[in-house]
């Protein structure tokens, strides 16, 4: 179904309204699925009880976890509405996949601490700066060179989740090392551009508007790749940012090698970052803007972290 002209008409919409291209992966391997399992039907062809039947078997057959169902419902529903142009009725007898309350993994400052002492070079960089700005890792690799501002300590998280704009805060211990290895970039970008390379992608309405802007430093990623690649998009070759996988990778690593327990990953610590503020007595609602949340009720969550004595209450066994 690789090259069918649903999947293709789904990828022009996704690149339309400016979709993530792993989003774009995501949904067309979910219709996919969904057509396969219905006997290779046409969407159009397959009943509401056929769409109901598939996803209970997700979480009934497979039992995903409730995000990955309802992953595949967004993805189903996106073709039905944006692509074909057809409502998608309500699914009755649909079995929900429960979602476990879970409470988020923190590590404590010390264990942040171990676990930095034990990086170097540009994994650690990036550890910094999930920890100290609160960023999730596709914000930190999307970070380009005019997103840092160096004078009011700030950075510029573009397109977000929820495709939203926001500010948080630059680290001081950092901005020497991101201004010399910013400087060490701007050489490797006069050379691919003596190469024909050093264009980057820009969003398509700036594109279009400054066709100059390509070749400009201020739009190169921060976080360079190593190697020069098509994209799989657009089909101009330049200069990506680091994958997500080298920097989890590295983390990993790190946690074993500090020899911390928990699970620790690069989501962690942006955890880390939320509690460690409240901890600090910041308001939960500076807290919320830093790192981008929509509902109030998702950044409360790490107030049940907090370690608060039981919420006053002394330990029995403390009283002996």
């Amino acid at each position: 179904m690789g090259k069918s002209k649903l999947l293709s008409s789904m990828r022009s919409e996704m690149r339309r309204q400016n979709y993530s291209f792993r989003t774009e992966q995501t949904y067309t391997r979910w219709v996919v699925r969904l057509v396969k399992y219905c006997g290779m039907k046409h969407p159009l062809e397959i009943s509401t009880e056929e769409i109901t039947g598939y996803l209970n078997y997700l979480a009934e057959g497979r039992n995903v976890a409730a995000s990955t169902q309802n992953q595949a419902l967004c993805a189903i529903v996106f073709m039905y509405k944006k692509v074909l142009d057809k409502r998608m009725p309500k699914l009755k007898n649909l079995d929900r996949a429960k979602k476990p309350k879970k409470l988020p993994v923190v590590l404590t400052k010390n264990e942040v601490k171990r676990l930095l002492n034990v990086m170097d070079g540009i994994p650690k960089i990036i550890a910094q700066l999930l920890y100290g700005s609160g960023l999730r890792i596709s914000e930190a690799l999307r970070l380009r060179v005019k997103d840092i501002d160096f004078e009011y300590k700030q950075l510029m998280v573009r397109n977000g989740k929820g495709k939203k704009d926001r500010v948080t805060v630059l680290p001081m211990q950092l901005e020497a090392k991101l201004s010399t290895y910013i400087n060490r970039n701007k050489k490797i970008h006069h050379k691919d551009l003596k190469n024909g390379y050093g264009k980057a992608l820009l969003p398509k309405a700036l594109g279009k508007k400054y066709p100059g802007e390509v070749k400009k430093f201020r739009w190169q990623y921060i976080f360079l790749s190593t190697q020069i690649a098509k994209d799989p998009r657009s089909g101009l070759v330049h200069r990506h940012h680091l994958s997500d996988s080298f920097v989890q990778k590295a983390v990993k690593e790190a946690s074993e090698k500090a020899g911390i327990l928990k699970k620790a990953t690069c989501h962690t610590l942006r955890h880390s970052f939320a509690t460690h503020l409240l901890m600090e007595g910041y308001d939960i609602r500076t807290v919320q803007e830093l790192l981008g949340h929509k509902n109030l009720k998702t950044t409360m969550i790490y107030t049940h972290v907090l370690n608060k004595g039981g919420k006053g209450v002394k330990s029995p066994v403390d009283m002996l």
